[in-house]
């Protein structure tokens, strides 16, 4: 029996690694189409989480997950079952691609500067930073009311947004 004096807990896990090669050289236009990509594809095969993540994920009263697949294989590998919840809320934030000519560079390189753009401002017409702000804060508020009366609520995430939460 669990403690009834137990404080709410929010475990927030990001994904494994994905499936899609990070070694590649691309173009702002390729990185754009390299994203979709990316959103859309599981994690690498064979991996396994952490004995720690998959203890928290096990004990927890409800498994949330982000819909996109990288989330959802993840969580289904550290809970041994399918989430409990798919909440569309968690998704990434947004990634745009800064139109920078003929520049070609690595996925991670394209991604440092993208979220640096889009902090200060440059959101191609996809969410906004103060946009993913709001979301974030909304999502915490979510997720702190399902952990209420000293619930255990694990997360299956993505790194940048997990971080906002």
């Amino acid at each position: 029996a669990r403690d009834t004096l137990a404080v709410d807990t929010i475990i927030l896990v990001r994904h494994g690694t994905p499936a899609l090669s990070r070694k590649v050289r691309l173009n702002w236009q390729e990185f754009r189409d390299w994203w979709i990509a990316y959103d859309a594809g599981g994690i690498k095969p064979n991996q396994k989480p952490p004995k720690k993540v998959r203890a928290w994920a096990e004990r927890a009263d409800l498994v949330v997950s982000s819909p996109l697949p990288r989330a959802v294989e993840s969580a289904v590998m550290a809970a041994g079952r399918e989430p409990d919840e798919l909440l569309p809320a968690l998704v990434e934030a947004a990634l745009p691609s800064p139109p920078l000519g003929a520049l070609r560079m690595r996925p991670k390189s394209w991604g440092t500067v993208a979220r640096i753009l889009w902090f200060i401002g440059y959101s191609d017409g996809m969410e906004s930073h103060r946009e993913a702000r709001a979301r974030a804060n909304d999502v915490s508020e979510v997720l702190a009311e399902r952990a209420q009366g000293g619930k255990i609520i694990y997360v299956q995430g993505h790194g940048w947004f997990n971080r906002m939460v």
